[in-house]
Parts: C-alpha cells; sequence; structure tokens
C-alpha cells in the first residue's frame, strides 16, 4: 500500500462499471459512475474496485482483452460526449432493442454501439475545434509510442480478417493462424503498406481510445476529489488474440510461427483432477529480464495513472507458473517453471517508486510466494466466504486463514470476489453445519440466525476485522442472491459479466446509512467527510 494508508482502515464496494444502471444497454464511465461516487461518500467509503478496463473479446471477459492498456469503448458515455460537442449531427439515439435497464446483452450492444462510435469518431476528425484537435494530439503523443499506434494497427487488421474468416466459415481465426504472414510477423514494411491503405480506420480506433481516456480521468478525478481511490485489476498474463503478444513477440514463448510454444493453466487440485488449461501464452522471462522487464514497467506506470491501487491476478506466478505443452487438452501434464521472483519487482521499484499492489494470493500458495509478498509489504486477499465452507481445500477447524481472527493487518478482506456466488447465493445453498458455524462465530456459542440476515452480518464482520482494507462486492451489501452473480469460471454459457444493478440502488437510504454507520463504528474512512 501506499505510505500514507499504512496506519488508515479504509472500505468501500466491488463494482465493475459495466454493471452501472440507466444507460443504453450496459453501465458506463458517465453521469451514473458519478452517481455511485456520490453514492460512496454519501455511505463514507474510500475504495471503488474495478475489474481490468481493457476491450474485450469472445466471451465478453474483462479478463481476456485485446490490449491490457487500451480502454473499453463499451464503457464510453455518448451523452457525455454529446454534451462536449463531439458527436457532430451523427445520430446517437439508440434503437429499440437496446433497453436502458436490466443485464448486459453484450452481442446488441457491440452491434450498436461500435458502428456509431466509429462514426462519431470520424465526425469528430473532421469538425473537432482546435482546442479539441489539440487535446487529441496531446493524447497520441503520450499513448503512441509504447501500445496506441500498435492497438488500433492490430484492431483494424483483425477486422479485416476477422469478417474474411466469418465469410469462409473460419471459426477460431487469430493473427497468428490465420493472417498472411508478413502481417503476422508484425513486419515494418507490411505494416507501412497497410497503414497508409487503411487510414481512417486506424484513425478511429485512436479517436476512440481518446474518448474512453479522456472520460475515465474526468471520472478518477472527481472520485479524488471525493475521497475515493480506485483500485485497478489487471491479469498476470495477456490474451493469446491480443496487441500485446503480437506487437512484442520476443518476449512471449512462442515458436517462429507465432503459435504459443507452452500455455498457462493451474495444476490439478482438490476442485479438479484435469486443473485448468487457461491457454494464454506464457512470458519468455530471460527476454523480460534482458530488457530490464521494461514492457511491465510500462504496463504498471499505466495502469497506475488510470487507478490509485492495482489488484494483480495470479499473483503466484511471479514465483512459479504452471507450464503446459501447446497442444494439451487438460493441465494435467504442466509442470511448474521459475517466475521472475523479486527480480522483476525491483525492477519495477526502481523505476516506479513504492507500488501500491494488492497481491491476489489464493490458491495453491507456497512459502516462496508469501516471501515474495511480504518482502515487498505487498498485502493478500482475504475471502470470507471460503472462511467457513466446510468443503474448502485445508480446510483445518477454527485455523482457517480465512477466519478473521487469523488476520494480519496487511490484508485486504473481500466478503466474496468476482468469481464467488454472492454471499446470500452462498448462504442460501449451504449446509446446515456451515449456517450453525457462522452463527456461532459471529453470535456466540448457541447463536443460530436466519440465512436472509447472516450476509449483512458477514459484511459487518469484514468491516470489523483488523484487515486495513474491507472491499465488500455490491451485491453482498444489498443481499443479492444468485442472479447476482458476475461470473462462473470455466464456464461460457452468456451468463457471465452481464449483471447490472438496478437504479434505485444509487441512492437507497436504508443501506446507506447502515454502510456508513457500520464503517464509522469500526474506524474505517475516518477521513472521509
Amino acid at each position: 500500500m501506499e505510505t500514507q494508508d499504512t496506519s488508515r482502515r479504509l472500505s468501500g464496494v466491488l463494482l465493475h462499471p459495466t454493471c452501472l444502471p440507466g444507460t443504453p444497454g450496459i453501465g458506463t464511465v458517465g453521469k451514473q459512475a458519478y452517481r455511485f461516487v456520490d453514492m460512496l461518500k454519501a455511505a463514507r467509503q474510500s475504495l471503488w474496485q474495478i475489474l481490468p478496463l481493457g476491450p474485450t473479446g469472445y466471451g465478453d471477459s474483462p479478463y481476456a482483452s485485446f490490449s491490457t492498456f487500451a480502454g473499453n469503448p463499451l464503457l464510453i458515455d455518448i451523452d457525455m460526449l454529446a454534451e462536449r460537442g463531439w458527436t457532430g449531427a451523427v445520430d446517437t439515439a439508440p434503437p429499440d432493442y437496446i433497453h436502458i435497464e436490466g443485464n448486459v446483452d453484450f452481442g446488441a450492444v457491440v452491434w450498436w454501439k461500435l458502428p456509431l462510435l466509429r462514426s462519431i469518431a470520424a465526425s469528430f476528425l473532421k469538425t473537432a475545434s482546435a482546442d479539441d484537435m489539440r487535446l487529441y494530439r496531446d493524447f497520441m503523443h503520450d499513448h503512441d509510442l509504447f501500445w496506441l499506434d500498435d492497438y488500433a494497427l492490430f484492431m483494424s487488421i483483425k477486422d479485416v480478417y476477422d469478417e474474411q474468416a466469418r465469410k469462409e466459415g473460419v471459426s477460431g481465426a487469430r493473427w497468428n493462424n490465420y493472417w498472411p504472414k508478413e502481417l503476422a510477423a508484425h513486419d515494418s514494411q507490411a505494416l507501412e503498406s497497410w497503414r497508409a491503405a487503411h487510414t481512417a480506420e486506424i484513425d478511429a480506433y485512436k479517436v476512440i481510445q481518446f474518448f474512453f481516456f479522456t472520460q475515465w480521468a474526468a471520472l478518477k478525478n472527481y472520485a479524488n476529489e471525493n475521497g475515493v481511490c480506485i483500485i485497478g485489476d489487471i491479469p498476470i498474463f495477456v490474451a493469446p488474440d491480443s496487441a500485446d503478444v503480437w506487437s512484442h513477440q520476443p518476449l512471449f514463448q512462442l515458436d517462429e510461427n507465432g503459435q504459443p510454444s507452452a500455455v498457462a493453466g493451474v495444476p490439478p487440485d482438490y476442485f479438479s483432477a484435469t486443473g485448468q488449461l487457461w491457454g494464454n501464452p506464457l512470458y519468455d522471462w530471460d527476454a523480460m529480464r534482458k530488457t530490464n522487464y521494461m514492457w511491465w514497467i510500462d504496463r504498471i506506470r499505466h495502469v497506475l495513472s488510470l487507478v490509485d491501487y492495482v489488484r494483480i491476478d495470479h499473483f503466484r506466478g511471479f514465483e512459479a507458473y504452471w507450464s503446459v505443452p501447446a497442444g494439451e487438452d487438460t493441465a494435467v501434464n504442466g509442470r511448474w517453471e521459475p517466475g521472475p521472483k523479486h527480480a522483476l519487482f525491483n525492477s519495477i521499484k526502481d523505476a516506479l517508486g513504492d507500488i501500491p499492489i494488492i497481491a491476489e494470493d489464493l490458491g495453491l500458495i507456497t512459502d516462496g510466494v508469501r516471501e515474495l509478498r511480504d518482502d515487498f509489504e505487498f498485502p493478500g486477499m482475504k475471502i470470507l466466504q471460503f472462511a467457513f465452507d466446510m468443503n474448502e481445500a485445508g480446510q483445518d477447524g477454527m485455523t482457517n486463514l480465512f477466519l478473521p481472527h487469523m488476520y494480519v493487518p496487511n490484508c485486504v478482506v473481500y466478503t466474496g470476489t468476482h468469481d464467488n456466488q454472492t454471499m446470500q447465493g452462498w448462504l442460501d445453498r449451504a449446509c446446515d453445519e456451515e449456517i450453525a458455524l457462522i452463527s456461532e462465530y459471529i453470535g456466540g456459542p448457541g447463536a443460530l440466525f436466519p440465512r436472509r440476515e447472516l450476509c449483512r452480518r458477514l459484511v459487518q464482520t469484514a468491516l470489523a476485522s483488523c484487515a486495513r482494507f474491507a472491499v465488500i462486492p455490491l451485491q453482498d451489501l444489498f443481499g443479492i442472491g444468485d442472479e447476482g452473480r458476475i461470473n462462473t469460471p470455466s464456464t461460457s454459457d452468456g451468463k457471465n459479466w452481464i449483471w447490472r444493478m438496478e437504479s434505485g440502488m444509487l441512492d437507497c437510504a436504508e443501506q446507506i446509512q447502515w454502510l456508513r454507520r457500520v464503517s464509522e463504528l469500526y474506524g474505517r474512512n475516518l477521513s472521509q467527510k
């Protein structure tokens, strides 16, 4: 954590901007996001945690983005573009099939919003004022060289060959198995020829990113001015079909054709006899080391320009990662390979100073992972839902490390994460033994609480703990059941990432006052006014 926060007890809410209500098709970083900041301030909360902000690809997962540097165009607020005069004469009215409330229909939103943004971008380049064009050129100056140009090139090429693959009935087309060899190889001469022939498309992608970064910067500034810090999130690995891998092929374990020689996953465990095969290309850490880990330094610097803290997903992969030979159907035949360990974070610290990182240290955690985390004083994560699960691997009576009495202060406690059931959903399905254990833990020997009452009591337990940061998913704050679950890992049934809150939650006085009072009671957010 940052030095100034080491003695402060803070709390806040986990909610991705896509989940915000009251905007066409999907939550945005527009006025409803500002209302959410106002809600946090009214409840005297100092933290807003989000998921990765990158443009989502197939499956709509923010953890599988076309770029780890770019922003998600779907989060851009059209009304705010219009207020700045950036939409010109473009008709921005959403079609009838785009709804203001209710779950996200990603297919419908993409079909409507991305072409609309391209039209607005084209209009902007023709009609923008001199001051606005100066802002745009400044944005390109700050971002072009280390990610923006490659991202815009990648997406413009991808659009053409994805459409060609669709017409030919080819599935699974990617840059490394379908594009012409010279373009796939990131050949400079081939890219210059492409750039000359597709200037309008490339420029549109850059303008759309300008829109996103302008709106996000204004929202972050508003949050900070109102005492709210933003916790961002980056996955340790990047998507195989991404500008990141395509434009930095020597930094990944790829063959001469850009195909991965090994991919990421996790080994078989209590929960899965075959492990998890994620399929992300693995880093060539020797090649990274020869550049003094500059790509990672750029990545961390960039995300910290967008947020105040960053949670790194699958932190244990820096100590050792599970390497699965390419072509395997499961993760069974993988093996542990050493990660960069301290060398990476020493380089990042030398370049950026103290880094406000939260380590996602869930799963199989070794002494080496704990040493890496603790040597840099990164707080780990505690998931309260895991504390009372009788099926949780490693459960050992009342010494389960997720129980609040086992915490150390330098940690972040969550009732649950984006990958869990909501707390109320879990309670609704918990066995009687688990309900009895929770009740006794909270209320003392012989206590037994109704399941509908336990969710709020567990939120209070998290806030009461010694953890310096406490973050509550909004669904748990409102006691929402499994209908509010945001993601079920290893599934792709179209039900992930789609949940949105109801507009009335933004000014629900009862919940706001309760959260405010409990936070005050347990000494959190005392600097909030």
